[in-house]
């Protein structure tokens, strides 16, 4: 073995003791599948000395006892040996379950919690693709370890003792087979492993672009499209079933040449005692139970070969899991971070700097800004210019590379993060509604909250009466991404989400950049019941929204190059003012 197939070996078993960890909790029902199973493998190692004692007193004088006792004694074998079984099947079934049951909890909280690059990056459909496929084959290999090596390996050790005192030639004859189906198992499982990689890697690339496919089915239906992505979904199918079908074409040459390994012995078994049994030197029950144990001893022999090639090829799905549960979160709460109360909304950045990446472009350059409680400020600039960025700090999706966001004088790193965002409400330009029904929508960042408090904030939110015209009213299914209302309804339910959750800080990303002018000014009324009172930062490329701002703050290349009052920056003839023009003159910003 090369150093570097050492180095992976030994990550590989890393990664499953640190699997069996999530094992631990279930330990009892473990400790009493084990016991059943040494049970059953015990059960098989006696049953061929029953055959033995039964062959070998067919021709002496008391046959008719012999055979009623060693029949009798294998019935009783088999009953109990089934009901062994069954058992372990059910507490087998039952721990993987609730073992899988918690490894969910944790995955699920984790990507909860990864990083925004992360998300970024993976995209929606692999993050899934990967969760499903990588935990199913986690589970594999910690019931692979747990349920199958051990009593394997028991009947080996009970199989062959019981072999060497019936016959230590016949033993050594048999045994002599054993290594060969391992050997082969041995070379063929670097090629199982590539072959595992290759297909999580395909299936992942295959069904994250069917999510996108899915997700945008409008453009792809508006371009005309269907066709052309069918067949790339199909095309991707069926190079990897061509993959699945060379992967079991292998599967069934190596299986082929262990059973013909474990064929050899029974064959050479047969030969050498029919050669003792001739010479007198051993019996035909001793024969017939050596039968019974080639079959019993190569079964487990395979077996453990198998659990060591599935393991190896979980090992794929276990580097995926350990993977995603080891990715760095950046943006950890400190062990000291304080809850965040009775927020009042004096916000304050002191020379921020940021960039995606360590040695990357600074998308934000030096940003001061103070903001008091209640006021609203806008943040304008063409796109590319930093304002999400700015908001995305805000909520600390992101820390800043350099400087620092104070809230009410308070850092947000020594903040928790979940207190934080409870405090902000945001309504973004495409609002995420969910396939739900339009009151569990309104109550998604205040679950439970009563009926009376949502038909308030969905009167407030210039809602109510659309939602009243609907089938089942307030307890009306919206679709996926809420494709059964308009798109200023779908706001206007963002809104009344933001409105019953009652924030301190309310952030508007573009909120009314798409609507016509009748709804716009619905949609234009219910986000100043909202923002009334509370901090609010506006995000706009259109600057007629924006002109009754306590505060326009204009962004340029990250870098704040004006801030004032509408009339005031107009007066100045600046950069404002020039977007203003273009804007007026039906150009686009830049």
């Amino acid at each position: 073995m090369t150093e570097k197939n050492s180095a992976g070996f030994r990550q590989e078993v890393q990664w499953l003791f640190r699997a069996l960890g999530y094992a631990r909790p279930h330990r009892w029902f473990l400790a009493i599948v084990l016991l059943l199973t040494l049970t059953v493998a015990a059960a098989n190692v006696v049953e061929p000395l029953f055959l033995k004692y039964i062959f070998d007193n067919l021709g002496g004088g008391d046959m008719e006892r012999a055979l009623l006792t060693g029949v009798g004694a294998m019935v009783g074998l088999a009953v109990l040996r089934e009901a062994a079984t069954a058992l372990s099947n059910y507490l087998s079934w039952r721990t993987r379950i609730m073992v899988q049951f918690g490894l969910q909890d944790t995955m699920v909280e984790r990507i909860h919690r990864l990083p925004q690059d992360y998300h970024r990056d993976e995209g929606v459909g692999a993050v899934m693709t990967r969760l499903d496929r990588s935990i199913q084959g986690f589970i594999s290999a910690i019931s692979e370890f747990s349920f199958n090596l051990l009593p394997a390996f028991a009947y080996l050790v009970m199989a062959i003792v019981v072999m060497v005192r019936l016959d230590w030639r016949l033993t050594l004859l048999v045994l002599s087979f054993a290594p060969l189906p391992a050997l082969i198992a041995s070379r063929a499982a670097p090629v199982q492993i590539r072959r595992e990689r290759n297909l999580l890697n395909r299936w992942t690339r295959i069904y994250s672009r069917f999510n996108e496919v899915l997700s945008g089915i409008v453009t792809v239906r508006s371009f005309a499209m269907e066709d052309r992505e069918k067949d790339r979904f199909l095309k991707g199918v069926h190079e990897a079933n061509d993959v699945v079908i060379k992967g079991v074409w292998f599967d069934s040459r190596v299986g082929a040449l262990q059973n013909l390994m474990v064929t050899a012995a029974r064959i050479a078994a047969i030969g050498f005692g029919g050669l003792l049994i001739l010479r007198g030197e051993a019996t035909l029950g001793t024969l017939v139970a050596f039968m019974s144990y080639v079959g019993g001893l190569f079964g487990p022999v395979q077996g453990l070969t198998g659990i060591y090639r599935n393991i190896r090829t979980a090992s794929v799905s276990l580097e995926q899991v350990f993977g995603i549960l080891d990715t760095q979160d950046y943006l950890g709460d400190k062990p000291d971070a304080v809850e965040l109360f009775s927020v009042r909304g004096d916000i304050s950045f002191e020379n921020v700097h940021f960039a995606y990446q360590k040695s990357g472009h600074r998308v934000l350059r030096g940003i001061d800004l103070e903001v008091a409680a209640g006021e609203m400020v806008a943040i304008v600039g063409p796109s590319g210019s930093g304002k999400s960025t700015l908001m995305s700090l805000l909520q600390r999706f992101y820390d800043p590379s350099e400087g620092s966001i104070r809230i009410d004088g308070m850092d947000l790193r020594s903040v928790r993060q979940k207190s934080l965002r409870q405090n902000i409400g945001v309504v973004l330009q495409d609002a995420l509604l969910f396939n739900d029904s339009v009151r569990e929508n309104i109550c998604y960042g205040r679950p439970g909250a009563p009926l009376d408090d949502i038909v308030a904030a969905a009167r407030a939110a210039n809602a109510h009466d659309f939602i009243s015209r609907l089938e089942k009213k307030y307890d009306t299914p919206l679709g996926e991404r809420g494709s059964r209302l308009s798109f200023g309804e779908r706001q206007r339910i963002a809104i009344a989400r933001a409105i019953l959750r009652d924030p301190s800080i309310v952030i508007l990303d573009e909120a009314t950049s798409a609507l016509d002018a009748e709804t716009e000014s619905l949609v234009q009324d219910a986000l100043e019941r909202l923002i009334r009172g509370r901090t609010t930062f506006v995000i706009a490329h259109r600057l007629a929204t924006v002109v009754n701002a306590d505060r326009i703050v204009v962004l340029h290349k990250g870098n704040i190059v004006e801030s004032g009052r509408h009339p005031d920056l107009v007066a100045r003839k600046g950069y404002y003012a020039s977007l203003v023009e273009r804007q007026t003159r039906g150009l686009i910003v830049p």
